[in-house]
């Protein structure tokens, strides 16, 4: 209850218009029973994104993958991990505020970077390719696109937020895939 009553705040306000008495009224809980908990707004703020990084982590842990080469499995979890976001817009505005805090994202990050670096070594990555930099660029590529579905849609010549954001999916996980291919 004070978790999601927690997120929603964070993700509506972010975290300097956050109001830790409003969390608490739709918690159903008092100010100081927080601050029992979490000692802080900034240790309440870190318990949400680490649970929101969890959530996501086992959304990538629970995919299918093939036993293929590591291009197609990176195809794979960058779809899986768009489709989770997409899900979770709430997710996607705490990841957008771009603080020092979303470090709790780093697994799913580490999990990109574990492909990308397996086909370095396979010689299916480019070598002069940062496994971390692509990483974190393929997870704001999405979170960008998310944050902006609205303006990129009014922007479209069609309104059809769906099949925009399908088509846009598709793209930006060929952008990544095909910008890190070896030659």
């Amino acid at each position: 209850m004070i978790g999601a009553a927690a997120r929603e705040e964070f993700a509506k306000r972010g975290y300097a218009g956050a109001r830790v008495e409003q969390i608490a009224r739709r918690a159903g809980v008092n100010k100081q029973l927080l601050f029992y908990y979490y000692h802080s707004k900034r240790g309440l703020f870190q318990t949400v994104l680490t649970q929101a990084a969890r959530e996501l982590e086992n959304a990538l842990t629970g995919l299918a993958l093939p036993a293929g080469g590591p291009l197609e499995r990176l195809r794979l979890t960058l779809q899986g991990q768009f489709e989770f976001l997409a899900r979770n817009p709430q997710i996607v505005a705490l990841l957008g505020q771009g603080t020092r805090s979303n470090a709790a994202f780093a697994p799913a990050i580490k999990r990109l970077v574990v492909l990308l670096a397996e086909g370095q070594g396979l010689g299916q990555v480019r070598d002069d390719l940062d496994p971390h930099l692509a990483a974190a660029q393929a997870l704001i590529l999405m979170v960008g696109y998310l944050s902006m579905e609205g303006v990129i849609a009014a922007s479209a010549r069609t309104l059809d937020e769906p099949a925009l954001r399908e088509r846009w999916r598709e793209a930006a996980v060929d952008l990544v895939v095909n910008g890190v291919r070896a030659a």
